[in-house]
Parts: C-alpha cells; structure tokens; sequence
C-alpha cells in the first residue's frame, strides 16, 4: 500500500506535526472563573495520549464578557494563566504533542446555560449572566437580549484582550494561536452582513467588515513570538442567502495570508438561527477545497469526518492539508492509533502504552520513544 498522506508530516508556520490529524477545539463548560479545573488536564491529557498531530484547546475567551458560558475556560487574567499552566504542566510531562489555543470572544452569543441544561442564553439579570456586545445591536435569536453595539473603546478593549491573551500562551509555552472568526462569534459577527449593519468604517463593504478580524489578527500576530504560528478558523458560509459565502471567505483569506496567517481552518454556519445547512459527511470539505485552491498556506477540513478512507482522501486529492476531529474524537480518542493500524501507518504513543500494540499491527508504534 502507498504511504498515505494522512500519516505524512506537514510544516505550519515553522511548527512541525507529526501528521495531518488536528484534535479541533472543543469546549467543555468546566471551568471557574474562567479557570480550567481537573477536568480540563484528564479530558486534555486524555487527548494528548491520540497520536494526534496537534492538540487544540477549547475557545478561550479574551474578555469575562466573552465568555460563551459562564463555564468557559479564558486567559484575561493571573488567575487564568496560573490554572491553564497547572493543566499543561501535567499534560506535558507525559506527551510531546504540540498544543494550540484557540482564541475568541461569543459577542452577541455569550452568556449561556450549559447546553445540558438547554443552552439557552442568560439575561444580564440572572446571577450567571451578563450583557452582550456585538458590532450592531441585534439579538442571535429574538427571544435573546439584544446587545450593545461597540463603540471606538469597546473595540480598543477587545483587541488589547487578544492581544494580551496571546502574550499569556506566548508565556505558557503554547505552540500555536487559532483566532477564532467562526461559528457567529464576535470576529464572525463583524464579518458577515446579516448581524454587522453598521454605517461606519467597520461596516458596509467587504473590506469594512473584514477591516476588526483582520485588526485582531495583526494584534495578536504582534504579541505572539514571530517563530511560532497564528491561524484563523472560518465559517465558509452562513448557510443563509444574502449573508456570508464562499466567496468572502476566499477574499478575506487571502487577507490573511498576506498578512502572515499560517493556517486556515474552515468550518461553517453559526451566525444565523435561519440557517439551513445540508449535514452530511464531508459537507464543509467544498468550503475548505474554495480556500485551498485560493492560498498557499495550509488549510485544515472539517465536520463529520468519522471514516478512514474519507479522511485520507480529502488529504490525497488535495481537497485540504489537514483533517480536524471534534466530536469523532471525542467519542474515538484512540482514532488516529486505528486510522494508522488500518493503513499500516506509525503513530507515537507513550511508553506505559506499547504492551498494547495488536500483534498483526507490528510496526503501529514505531514512533514511540
């Protein structure tokens, strides 16, 4: 069998990985304050033992008003860097995988319930609520409260927490930034013209829109140590006419790449309740093929990627650089040790672990230091 390219190695900005499997950010709604807590090191260090080539940590927000929940993880403060420092110390004690941090602001879809408790947003009032901001005064949902609009400092504020947040990752050790523009969270907010109606230079135009996003990206491009990458994740389209598409999504990659983005993660929807997405395996892969024939830089694909050969194969035909797992991962954490045994592929895999290489798998752990 050729050797698939989902096992091959590929550089991102001067980061090595060891293969084109990306654990995506996934949020956990288990921490205080903003600070991660001992579920976040068994759940992280749980994932940092996949064979994975990059392990990402969930949207942390950049702002306690950011927050999608008032159980999301953050970096606005002391108290935040000291507890996320606690989880990747014992992480890395035991696995070399290089960890990303995702970082991002909900805007006007902050202040949530936990989803196992329905999801559904917290009114400034309520003990665990707050209110929103957004670039226009719009609610996600009519039952929701509506936000307030940014003004000149609010966007001044929002961009030092990016930027500040990416100085504490710099000061964690963290291989790698993603900036959160998906999923309709604040940088998405601005991006598309069904939630930004403002009249002034941050809306109207294409370039408009995109002029905050990209003012965050240079920000945090600034604060994070030149040699380690930046990159951004997208939603490739609204998923409701009128809003954003593909074709945006191209031009303001393209953006961001000249700008020195290294990677760009494309997924979708998010930003309007009027969505009508046709779920189904492989249903971003057309998204993420758009930016990729558009850049040079690696793109990553994602959302219902569950099989081998559909995996490998969006490698191989160059529809993407990189696969991303969420959900599949979660409910799989050993897929890449499985992907790589039914391909005759090598993974790395701790120590305490090898005893447990299959006999007709011989050379699954070859990696393995």
């Amino acid at each position: 069998m050729a050797s698939p390219k989902l096992f091959s190695p590929i550089d991102v900005g001067g980061l090595t990985l060891r293969n084109r499997i990306v654990i995506a950010p996934m949020c956990q709604y288990s921490a205080e304050n903003g600070e991660m807590t001992d579920w976040h090191l068994t759940h992280l260090g749980m994932l940092a033992q996949s064979g994975a080539g990059l392990l990402t940590i969930e949207a942390t927000a950049v702002t306690p008003e950011g927050r999608i929940s008032f159980g999301d993880v953050g970096l606005w403060n002391d108290a935040c860097e000291a507890a996320m420092a606690r989880v990747l110390e014992g992480i890395r004690r035991w696995s070399d995988m290089p960890i990303a941090i995702q970082l991002g602001h909900a805007g006007r879809k902050a202040s949530t319930d936990l989803p196992w408790k329905g999801g559904a947003q917290l009114p400034p009032d309520h003990s665990l609520g707050w209110k929103t901001v957004a670039p226009s005064a719009s609610a996600f949902k009519p039952s929701y409260d509506a936000p307030e609009a940014l003004d000149a400092e609010g966007l001044e504020r929002i961009r030092n927490g990016f930027a500040d947040a990416a100085r504490r990752a710099a000061r964690l050790g963290i291989d790698a930034v993603q900036i959160h523009g998906a999923h309709g969270y604040l940088l998405h907010q601005f991006l598309s013209p069904l939630s930004n109606t403002r009249v002034d230079e941050y809306g109207g135009s294409l370039e408009n829109r995109m002029r905050f996003p990209l003012e965050v990206f240079d920000a945090v491009r600034e604060a994070f140590p030149a040699e380690r990458p930046v990159t951004m994740r997208v939603s490739g389209t609204d998923w409701v006419e009128g809003g954003w598409d593909s074709a945006q999504t191209v031009a303001f990659a393209k953006a961001l790449e000249a700008r020195g983005c290294a990677a760009i993660h494309v997924s979708s929807g998010g930003l309007s309740d009027a969505q009508a997405i046709p779920v189904g395996p492989s249903y971003q892969v057309p998204l993420a093929r758009d930016v990729k024939q558009a850049v040079s830089i690696p793109v990553v694909a994602v959302g219902l990627i569950t099989e081998f050969e559909q995996a490998e194969s969006i490698i191989g035909t160059g529809d993407a650089d990189m696969i991303a797992l969420a959900r599949t991962i979660l409910y799989d954490p050993r897929w890449p040790w499985h992907a790589a045994a039914h391909f005759g592929a090598s993974v790395h895999a701790a120590p305490q672990y090898l005893r447990c290489q299959p006999r007709q798998f011989k050379t699954l752990f070859d990696e393995a230091s």
